[in-house]
């Protein structure tokens, strides 16, 4: 019976700390528009969310602004002197335009964390319509977390 419950015992160990462990990920990356004043949503709804982006989509004249919100997580020792690093890309050919947005990372609970990286006004209006994207977690000039488009 103590062999069960000695195995029991590692086996739960072993659940409760593989999350901590690992190599770092980039879980989601969300591009919000944003209205004039800066929503993404009118309602704090998932559905509201989702519909309003819609709206933002197929009225471009609405749409005055571009976030992206990235959730990641790293080991926990090693969460220190992230930066989250997006490069945007739109057009083709010599129309061609990319941006590159940057910020620091700054992991919560569990080595995991929300980043929001905003064009500025400028930038939203020389970029256009993003084609392309490619999200980077970085300690320094090594890249240790990648996510990208399917046409990056």
């Amino acid at each position: 019976m103590s062999r069960f419950l000695l195995l029991g015992l590692v086996a739960l160990w072993a659940g409760l700390t593989s999350p901590l462990a690992g190599e770092a990920r980039i879980l989601k990356v969300l591009p919000h528009w944003l209205d004039a004043q800066g929503r993404h949503a009118l309602q704090p709804s998932l559905y509201e969310r989702d519909a309003y982006q819609a709206k933002l989509r197929t009225e471009p004249s609405l749409a005055r602004g571009l976030r992206y919100d990235v959730h990641w997580k790293v080991p926990k020792p090693a969460a220190d002197g992230l930066t989250l690093r997006i490069e945007l890309r739109s057009g083709a050919g010599s129309g061609a335009h990319s941006v590159t947005l940057e910020g620091p990372a700054k992991p919560g609970w569990f080595g995991r964390g929300w980043t929001r990286l905003k064009l500025s006004d400028e930038q939203f209006q020389t970029l256009g319509q993003v084609t392309a994207w490619r999200a980077t977690l970085r300690r320094g000039d090594v890249e240790v977390a990648e996510e990208k488009s399917f046409l990056w």
